[in-house]
């Protein structure tokens, strides 16, 4: 039996990702954030069989002590604790690289130290930019148009860096929008339908024009254990993408129709990011991953978008989100 440790096991996609390789045969180790009140973010919603199957370390990236003592044992690393919220890292630059670069930097050193059999490190499609050609490859320029993707590009170079340094054998997974349950409310889908759920006729956004590659969780954690069992993507960066895309604005209007509310949107002036900020277009090529891997998404927008708001539809999981705040 393989073992594994995922870091920001706590978090969105890596929770789903705890229950999948559970149900895929691994040991998992789980790596959330230390807190005083002992919270396992949500991995405190899975049926108490399911933790039971589970070994917490709780601990922080940032520090690699934490680090070297949790990898110890382990044979796959999924990387996935990082600081994503873009428009808090205008304002907090610093945390942004203490996490996302230094907590990678120490996931790395350790696997090098410990001899690791295979790491997978989370990149994410902001670090391409506004696409200068479509679909986006990955080998795509790198832009770096907010401090977060600046942080995530120094990132994927430090992995490049020590697989060509020490042979260590690591891959980059670069999801593009994943969405789905527990997503954070930072993210547009959940706003959205968090806004609706509550009876609110005017759903506030930022802008509308933006198009985004929309990958349901279920396809993104599905792409990250592919990728692990394919030796043949060492040292090279993956797209999970679905070849499509969509505005912003539309995508509210679907949602919008979906859930059978009556409904416009409006433009919060506070969501908008500056104007050179702001990732224009974003559509993924796929034909890396489909090429090495059996994977292909298996979930239509539709289909995900349904699923999405049947979960957040219901009262145990709406009582969670603030719909009435603006979640930076």
């Amino acid at each position: 039996m393989k073992k594994a440790l995922i870091t920001g096991a706590d978090g969105f996609i890596g929770s789903h990702l705890v229950e999948k390789l559970l149900r895929d045969g691994y040991a998992v180790k789980a790596f959330t954030y230390y807190n005083s009140f002992n919270s396992w973010g949500w991995l405190d919603t899975l049926p108490a069989e399911i933790l039971r199957e589970i070994e917490i370390f709780a601990g922080d990236v940032r520090d690699p002590n934490g680090v070297r003592t949790a990898m110890q044992g382990v044979d796959t690393v999924f990387h996935l604790a990082a600081l994503i919220a873009i428009p808090y890292s205008y304002h907090s630059p610093d945390s942004y690289v203490d996490t996302n670069v230094k907590g990678t930097l120490n996931i790395l050193q350790a696997a090098r130290d410990l001899s690791v059999e295979k790491i997978l490190v989370t990149s994410t499609s902001e670090v391409y930019g506004t696409a200068q050609f479509v679909p986006i490859t990955e080998a795509h320029p790198r832009q770096g148009q907010s401090p977060y993707s600046a942080t995530k590009i120094g990132a994927d170079a430090m992995a490049d860096a020590y697989y060509r340094s020490f042979n260590l054998p690591v891959v980059t997974v670069r999801p593009f929008n994943t969405y789905g349950p527990r997503q954070s409310a930072r993210a547009v889908i959940p706003t959205i339908i968090t806004q609706l759920l509550n009876g609110q006729q005017e759903i506030k956004l930022g802008a509308t024009h933006p198009t985004r590659d929309l990958v349901f969780v279920a396809d993104t954690i599905n792409g990250f254990a592919e990728i692990a069992r394919h030796d043949a993507l060492i040292g090279q960066e993956v797209n999970i993408a679905t070849n499509t895309e969509i505005s912003i604005g539309d995508l509210a209007r679907l949602i919008i129709e979906l859930m059978g509310a009556d409904a416009e949107i409006v433009s919060d002036d506070q969501r908008l990011r500056p104007e050179k900020s702001e990732v224009e277009r974003l559509f993924g090529d796929n034909e890396k991953i489909t090429t090495a891997t059996p994977w292909r998404p298996q979930y239509s927008l539709t289909d995900g978008l349904r699923e999405t708001i049947a979960w957040f539809s219901q009262p145990e999981n709406l009582r969670q989100y603030k719909a009435d705040l603006y979640n930076v």
